[in-house]
């Protein structure tokens, strides 16, 4: 049985990996689970029996960009001006990671944010967010979203080229002094 299950989850890894590797050339337009299924070589009802559907793959790859971000927020908030560097690893994971982005962020899944069902591991990229604001922010919770919201909106400009990368560290100062006060 352990064989099976080594199989399973080797053939689990491969279908994400593929999956990533193709967005990662052609846009997550391109994968599909036909193709998917060709790429790695196994049919469909073998993929099936991973995920249901292609939202079911960006939602697991999502969840692994989830898990990610939010060691690297928790760690960042340890630093001694934790909002500037929590907002700055929030934009350096997205700028290193555009396709897993796009599935946490930009692409439908099921995943709910905001919510009692949210998963843990975004739950804690948020809280990370919430501790690097302070004790002392008025409405938390809220004042994260708006943050959260505008680092969004920057990387999406961003990336679309609609504002320029090397504008990013004075975007951010502002970002920050307007929500701790100082940079």
């Amino acid at each position: 049985m352990k064989r099976k299950e080594r199989e399973r989850t080797a053939r689990y890894e491969l279908i994400l990996n593929t999956a990533l590797e193709l967005a990662a050339a052609e846009g997550w337009e391109a994968v599909t689970t036909r193709r998917l299924a060709a790429l790695i070589e196994y049919s469909q009802p073998v993929l099936y029996s991973h995920f249901k559907s292609k939202p079911e793959i960006m939602a697991a790859i999502a969840m692994r960009g989830f898990e990610k971000l939010a060691t690297e927020l928790k760690k960042a908030a340890g630093s001694p001006n934790p909002l500037h560097t929590v907002c700055t690893a929030y934009l350096r994971f997205a700028a290193s990671q555009p396709v897993v982005y796009e599935a946490m962020f930009v692409s439908p899944t099921e995943l709910l944010f905001a919510d009692e069902k949210t998963p843990t591991a975004l739950r804690a990229a948020f809280d990370a967010l919430v501790t690097a604001l302070g004790p002392d922010q008025e409405a938390p919770v809220f004042t994260a979203e708006v943050v959260w919201s505008a680092l969004h909106g920057m990387v999406i400009l961003m990336q679309s080229e609609r504002l320029p990368v090397d504008s990013a560290r004075d975007r951010l100062d502002v970002l920050v002094r307007r929500f701790s006060g100082s940079c």
